[in-house]
């Protein structure tokens, strides 16, 4: 169980001679992180332009997020339970060394002038399932690197790389790279993928902690450890609460940069470099979220900091469909990005705090059943709405269901937080 003094930790501030639970094997774990979300930024940012140039249907354009982000539906429950059973650190490493190797192959069909729509969405699908595996896993081993008192600096330290990397390094190059090939930016994307895996091979874990959970002569079923899980997640309230509202936030923060493409080249009049500048508005939020979210929990309260962030994703969404003007959507992407990375690492270190080490792999797949399967609901719908309707009713919809997150956590969810945080 976490405390206020835990949270009240700088993300920043701790410097490796002065903070014994960062050091080496946690800078292998972040720069492997780091190297990744590049690599995925690239990919994100060419994937929409790639499909861009096949088709102008918005529903097919927000196909390539459905392919991405279906597998967290379909394999989340079982990507935990298995991670529970697996060394964590040779599987990232398998995992990176695989979606290394599939973007290789992608690479050269595009070179060679196969590539289509189908290949695109079979590419990410296979990352996207990859991917489910992946962050249960490295999620499950941030406390077997890191020690318990720095785990919001460690977490608010990846996190904020991760979306500087996703965000902004690696839109940036992909847009920019796209303009020479189009395969181009996919093939920096494989070369970050087997620069993650070779950092994780030479990852450790600190004495005593292990890399998976003990082996037991008879393990039981698969789905008795889903159950277990399940039952876990279901009889912890605030837990339980917060998956539903991940959902939500979800939804509507994944359709919003499903149709982003099109919004920028239809009502915002941007290029393709355009576009990619406008996704890395993203990274000023999550800059400002690295330092800002340890600091505003200790001010305001975990339960009114979450409510802060969901009434910003909504603040996000007003400016999107009320200004048509790319500096006021850079800067409301900046302020939603602020507020996602916030609420991850909030969630992110409740999760990692409360849920006992043994069940980590379990309990995460169910709560990220409820959070990541709404990923591709999310996708489609947008992409359907946009379609009908143009892209600022997509929006529209945004800051509507966000408003109802904000009452919901408010006047319920929040009064959770001081059962858990009782002595």
């Amino acid at each position: 169980m976490t405390s206020d003094a835990s949270l009240s930790t700088e993300p920043g501030v701790d410097a490796a001679p002065r903070s014994p639970g960062l050091g080496r094997q946690f800078a292998r774990l972040w720069g492997a992180s780091a190297a990744s979300a590049i690599g995925e930024g690239v990919s994100l940012a060419a994937a929409p332009l790639l499909a861009s140039t096949l088709t102008d249907d918005p529903r097919l354009i927000a196909g390539v997020s459905v392919a991405l982000t279906l597998p967290y539906a379909l394999f989340g429950i079982p990507a935990g339970v298995l991670v529970d059973r697996a060394d964590r650190r040779r599987t990232m490493t398998y995992i990176d060394l695989f979606r290394g190797c599939l973007v290789t192959l992608f690479v050269l069909s595009v070179s060679f002038g196969l590539g289509n729509l189908w290949a695109l969405y079979l590419c990410f699908f296979l990352i996207g399932t990859c991917e489910t595996f992946f962050r249960n896993a490295a999620q499950i081993l941030v406390p077997s690197v890191v020690r318990e008192e720095h785990l919001v600096t460690a977490n608010g330290r990846i996190m904020s790389s991760e979306t500087v990397g996703s965000q902004f390094v690696g839109p940036l190059i992909g847009s920019s790279l796209f303009v020479l090939a189009p395969a181009v930016p996919f093939a920096v994307n494989a070369a970050t993928f087997f620069t993650s895996a070779t950092l994780l091979s030479r990852l450790r874990t600190l004495p005593g902690e292990p890399e998976s959970t003990p082996a037991v002569k008879e393990r039981p079923r698969l789905l008795t450890d889903m159950a277990t899980g399940l039952r876990w997640l279901f009889r912890h309230r605030l837990l339980r609460s917060l998956s539903l509202t991940a959902g939500a936030i979800n939804v509507v923060y994944t359709g919003a940069l499903a149709v982003l493409v099109v919004h920028a080249h239809r009502t915002l009049g941007l290029s393709d470099f355009g576009y990619g500048v406008l996704v890395a508005c993203q990274a000023v939020g999550a800059v400002t979220a690295a330092r800002l979210s340890a600091p505003l929990v200790a001010r305001i309260g975990k339960g009114w900091a979450l409510v802060c962030v969901v009434t910003a994703i909504g603040c996000s969404n007003l400016v999107i469909w009320l200004v048509p003007s790319a500096w006021a959507v850079g800067l409301a992407l900046a302020l939603g990005a602020c507020a996602t990375v916030t609420w991850n690492v909030v969630t992110v270190v409740l999760r990692q705090t409360l849920v006992p080490k043994d069940l980590q792999g379990r309990v995460n797949s169910i709560y990220r059943l409820f959070a990541w399967g709404a990923l591709p609901i999310g996708a489609a719908l947008a992409g359907v709405v946009s379609k009908s309707q143009g892209t600022p009713a997509v929006y529209a919809l945004g800051v509507g269901v966000m408003a109802l997150v904000a009452l919901r956590l408010a006047f319920g969810v929040r009064k959770q937080f001081d059962t858990v945080q009782a002595p």
